[in-house]
């Protein structure tokens, strides 16, 4: 076999940039703020409300930085650390602006949406932001719904990866009534009611009937909660099996579709993996994984793949989501038997044939006889796919193995 047009060195060169080519994650945002002393405030803010963590998930940002001094004219005013969170929230744009990129805008102008409008909480034009380059070399920015007023202004560069993430101080915090508007607490916030008027009334209503799991989700509202309430078909479906667990049950139950800490949906995108529950306690796991592929989200259990379909709310530190099915903890419920042949009309019903279920860490009355309803063989099948895709590197493994077969012959 002829080479003679290949070089060893070469060959190495190629492999040792295969084996060590790795995806990042291409910046953090509290690291590079750290280099810059005079924006410590604004530093400290955007990690006390998860803004930091919102900001490195993503791949493309602009952060409008203002310095100590400006952060401290904002603080002399009081506001709650939700209204804070709202107000940099603004200052968070959802697209690259580099030095160069704000001196070069198309027709002088660009209408930039902000990580205010992408949380759902700005009515009409409120979350974007006006950037225009002005005569003199000036630019000016201003919130859109502000009657055109731009008196806010570019003032230099602090630190710039281009197209993926710009750091760039301006002149003063943008003004927006409505994201300095007072911003209630968590513990004001009625949780089973914004559930209930947005298709999850019968898991809300269930959770209201149940004082101590109730009391579990206010507790821990203020210090961050993820709740992922079942739609109303898929819940009105499982009530039997659910009246048969017993009381200490029903609480573990209703308490497993809590998490314990704020994660948005860019988060549970970039943080996949087991994550743990209200009712996770000790040697009771009551846990399950968050998986994507792509934009679509899952939640598995042994037995149960359910898909995220909708946020009710996404706002720091609360976030409620819809799934359309009930996740069946394995501490409560065993896999679903695989659906039998079953003579027509009744074919549909195979997937539900009963199962009695038991386990170390339950009574036999919190293992209902019941199958899960709402689950399919389809979803039996991909619960057992649970590892992380590797197509990428089997593509790599196979290039490995033709380089190394390539240096075997040349030595």
């Amino acid at each position: 076999m002829q080479l003679s047009s290949v070089s060893l060195p070469s060959l190495l060169l190629l492999v040792l940039l295969l084996t060590t080519a790795t995806p990042s994650n291409a910046h953090n945002i509290t690291r590079l703020l750290t280099k810059h002393p005079d924006f410590s405030t604004f530093n400290h803010y955007l990690t006390a409300t998860h803004l930091a963590a919102e900001i490195n998930s993503r791949t493309t940002i602009t952060v409008l930085a203002v310095d100590n001094a400006v952060m401290s004219d904002l603080l002399s005013k009081h506001p709650s650390i939700y209204t804070i969170k709202n107000i940099l929230s603004l200052h968070i744009l959802l697209d690259y602006f580099g030095t160069k990129k704000l001196h070069q805008i198309t027709n002088g102008t660009a209408l930039a949406a902000t990580m205010f409008q992408a949380t759902g909480t700005a009515p009409g034009s409120s979350g974007f932001v006006n950037i225009t380059d002005m005569k003199g070399g000036k630019v000016a920015l201003g919130p859109q719904d502000n009657g055109g007023t731009l008196d806010v202004f570019f003032v230099k560069s602090l630190e710039e990866v281009p197209y993926n993430i710009s750091v760039i101080q301006v002149s003063k915090v943008l003004p927006s009534a409505v994201a300095e508007a007072p911003t209630p607490g968590p513990s004001q916030i009625n949780l089973t009611g914004i559930m209930s008027a947005h298709g999850c009334k019968v898991f809300a209503d269930t959770l209201l009937a149940n004082p101590e799991a109730s009391k579990t989700y206010q507790d821990n509202m203020d210090g961050g909660l993820t709740v992922f309430c079942p739609l109303d078909d898929p819940f009105k479906l499982f009530m039997p099996r659910f009246k048969n667990l017993t009381a200490a049950g029903k609480v573990s139950f209703l308490e497993f579709f809590g998490v314990p800490v704020y994660e948005s949906m860019p988060m549970l995108k970039a943080n996949n993996g087991l994550m743990n529950t209200l009712a996770t306690d000790g040697a009771n796991k009551y846990d399950f994984t968050v998986q994507n592929d792509g934009d679509q989200v899952t939640l598995k259990t042994k037995s149960t793949t359910a898909r995220i379909t909708g946020t009710l709310k996404d706002e720091q530190p609360l976030a409620i989501y819809t799934i359309d099915k009930v996740l069946l903890p394995k501490e409560l419920f065993k896999d679903a038997p695989a659906p039998t042949p079953a003579p027509a009309p009744a074919v549909d019903k195979a997937a539900d044939t009963p199962k009695a279920s038991k386990d170390a860490s339950s009574s036999p009355s919190d293992s209902p006889a019941d199958a899960p309803g709402a689950d399919s063989a389809a979803d039996q099948t991909a619960d057992g796919n649970n590892g992380m895709r590797v197509d990428g590197g089997r593509s790599v493994a196979m290039v490995m193995s033709v380089l190394l077969g390539l240096l075997m012959c040349l030595l």
